[in-house]
């Protein structure tokens, strides 16, 4: 057999032998109406001959949100997957906490990207028991954003008809804090009082403000961009009412099971978070780039210039999840009549995270007196 047919047919066969892996990695778990498969292809998929770990495969769940930058960009760019070997990463996306939270509890998902709200909740109702948060992954990213022709101080909020995403969310319950503190009355179940707090979801809400049906929104990126491009006006930047200008908006939890049965997978991708995130606030521009063409996957259309230029400096990936944050906002839930006091004692396990972290070089981070004892 001639040399060159030798070669053709070697390399035919290492084709056909990839190819059950490649569909594999290619593969995805949805989860209901709220769930998407990701069927595009990390750029590093796991090769027919790398090392898996204790876990064939890890699913991992996130929104295709700027805040939640370090999956966007973790999965799309295969940083994430390059750390895991040949244990497959399965991605997820989801338009909600509440399923995203569901998806754990049920078993389809192992790791997710969530806001703080639907962490408490969620490991409230089940009295501890289904979840761990093991990192951080954003800080900020959220505004007031206002009509300029309705709203022009922001004494004027009062009477006026503010949106947040969601009842109890992380939106939510900062803007029933900050009236409250302004000394005005709502109600937290029917949203009904001084101010008109109007649950719409963030994909309405663009259209709700075009169509006057509300005067503002306090929402996160990039919506309040979106809101601005339609000539929307930026009346408050959330991060200026927190200490050091940083709050927890979204963070990476686990289920119990997972972690304790696969500690290794966990590290592994906590690993390629570290990185991913070391990646972004190197190369911001690019960073940005990589975010808005995973959306652009995800939703077949990319962010205008005009929505994410200003959108992408107000967001800070971060690995530290900004605990105290989170409890501080626990604490407003509870004032607005959300939710009863909670016990948080164990939410946070940070033990993987400070692992790999001091292996990085990097100041470990704290849990607020809320890890596992």
């Amino acid at each position: 057999m001639p040399a060159t047919t030798r070669t053709t047919l070697r390399r035919s066969l290492v084709a056909a032998a990839a190819l059950p892996v490649l569909i594999g990695a290619l593969s995805a778990c949805g989860y209901g109406s709220e769930a998407k498969n990701d069927d595009s292809a990390e750029k590093a998929p796991a090769a027919a001959d790398a090392k898996k770990l204790s876990a064939p495969e890890v699913r991992i769940g996130y929104f295709p949100n700027l805040t939640h930058a370090t999956a966007l960009i973790g999965v799309k760019d295969g940083l994430i997957q390059k750390e895991l070997g040949g244990t497959v990463l399965k991605p997820q996306t989801f338009n909600a906490g509440p399923s995203e939270i569901e998806a754990l509890n049920g078993g389809s998902l192992d790791i997710g990207f969530i806001g703080p709200s639907p962490s408490i909740n969620a490991y409230v109702k089940s009295k501890g028991k289904n979840l761990r948060i093991i990192s951080g992954s954003a800080s900020g990213g959220v505004k007031l954003v206002v009509n300029p022709d309705k709203i022009k101080t922001l004494d004027d909020i009062k009477g006026k008809r503010i949106a947040t995403p969601q009842k109890g969310n992380t939106q939510d319950v900062a803007l029933l804090n900050w009236i409250a503190e302004k000394g005005w009355s709502v109600d937290a179940e029917s949203g009904k009082g001084d101010v008109s707090v109007v649950r719409t979801d963030n994909k309405v809400t663009p259209d709700a403000y075009k169509s006057g049906s509300i005067d503002g929104a306090w929402v996160p990126e990039p919506t309040a961009s979106k809101l601005v491009s339609q000539g929307a006006s930026v009346l408050l930047d959330e991060t200026s009412l927190w200490p050091d200008k940083k709050f927890v908006i979204t963070n990476i939890i686990v289920s119990q099971k997972f972690l304790a049965e696969h500690p290794d997978v966990v590290e592994a991708v906590l690993r390629g978070t570290v990185k991913t995130n070391a990646w972004i606030n190197a190369n911001p521009d690019k960073a940005k780039e990589s975010a808005n063409a995973a959306l652009k996957a995800e939703s077949g259309k990319a962010l205008d210039a005009k929505v994410i230029d200003p959108a992408w400096p107000s967001i800070a990936t971060t690995n530290d999840p900004l605990a105290s944050t989170l409890k501080t906002q626990s604490e407003w839930a509870v004032k607005a009549k959300l939710i009863d006091q909670p016990d948080l004692a164990g939410i946070y396990d940070l033990t993987l995270l400070n692992k790999v972290l001091k292996a990085e070089g990097r100041p470990e981070v704290s849990d607020a007196g809320l890890g596992v004892k």
